[in-house]
């Protein structure tokens, strides 16, 4: 059950899906709050808004996907089992 745990735990799926969605809640406020320079600069396209929404759906999908698909446990030998 510990080790199962502890696969799971460092799963880069979850390290990769959890940073995906930090940074794009992050990009995403910061694209909401762009002031009319920074509009200007992109050209009328609120570039951080558009790159911070694919963040976070690719963060959420990597989570869904780890969430459907969970490491199997690894095999264990006989020689070491404590048991």
């Amino acid at each position: 059950m510990a080790e199962r745990k502890l696969a799971r735990l460092f799963d880069v799926r979850r390290v990769i899906g959890g940073l995906f969605v930090v940074y794009g809640v992050i990009v995403t406020l910061i694209g909401l709050l762009d002031g009319p320079s920074d509009l200007e600069k992109a050209q009328g396209v609120r570039i951080n808004l558009w790159m911070g929404l694919g963040m976070l759906v690719l963060g959420l999908l990597m989570l869904l996907w780890l969430r459907l698909n969970p490491p199997k446990e690894p095999a264990v030998k006989e020689a070491d089992r404590e048991d």
